[in-house]
C-alpha cells in the first residue's frame, strides 16, 4: 500500500485518524475508559444495593436486619425496585419492641398475684421440664378479703 493521501481527502486530517498499520490510540483509550467505567458503575450499583443492609446492621434488631437483607437480595436478583425501597424504609424506621414490655407487665402482675413462673425457678437453680405456673405457699397467701379491714378511699377531713 502506498502512504500517499487519496486526492479526495482533505489536506488537514484530525489527529485521531491513523495511518494504515498503526495503532489506533483513540480506540485503545476508549476501550480502557469503557472497562473502567463499567467496573466503577458496577461497584457503585452493588454498594447502593447493599445500603439498606448496612443501615440496618447498626441499629436494628436481628429479625429486622434479616428481613432487610432478604428484601435487598430479592431486589437485586429480581430487579424489582419496590423491594429495595421497602428494605430501605424498613432499615430506616426502627420497629418498636412490643414483646419486652408486655412480658415485664405479665411478670409484675404474676408477682403481685403471688404466682411464680418456671423462668424464675430456673434462675434459682431447680429447673422443672415444663413451663408451669406455681401457686404460692399457703403461708404466703393473703387472708380472705372479708377478714381485712376496709381502707377509706379519701382521707378524713378535719
Amino acid at each position: 500500500m502506498s502512504n500517499a493521501l487519496n486526492p479526495l481527502a482533505p489536506h488537514h486530517l484530525p489527529g485521531f485518524i491513523t495511518a494504515p498499520g498503526e495503532t489506533d490510540v483513540l480506540m485503545v483509550g476508549g476501550a480502557i475508559f469503557l472497562i473502567i467505567a463499567v467496573l466503577g458503575l458496577g461497584s457503585v450499583y452493588f454498594r447502593l444495593h447493599s445500603l439498606p443492609e448496612k443501615l440496618a446492621h447498626g441499629n436494628a434488631s436481628k429479625v429486622q436486619f434479616e428481613v432487610v437483607a432478604v428484601l435487598g437480595l430479592l431486589a437485586l436478583l429480581t430487579h424489582t425496585n419496590w423491594l429495595w425501597v421497602a428494605a430501605l424504609i424498613l432499615a430506616l424506621v426502627p420497629i418498636p419492641d412490643l414483646h419486652g414490655p408486655l412480658e415485664r407487665m405479665a411478670d409484675a402482675l404474676g408477682r403481685m398475684a403471688g404466682l411464680r413462673r418456671d423462668r424464675d425457678i430456673v434462675a434459682a437453680g431447680d429447673a422443672p421440664a415444663v413451663d408451669e405456673v406455681h401457686q404460692p405457699a399457703p403461708e404466703a397467701v393473703a387472708p380472705p378479703p372479708e377478714a381485712q379491714e376496709p381502707q377509706p378511699l379519701l382521707p378524713a377531713r378535719s
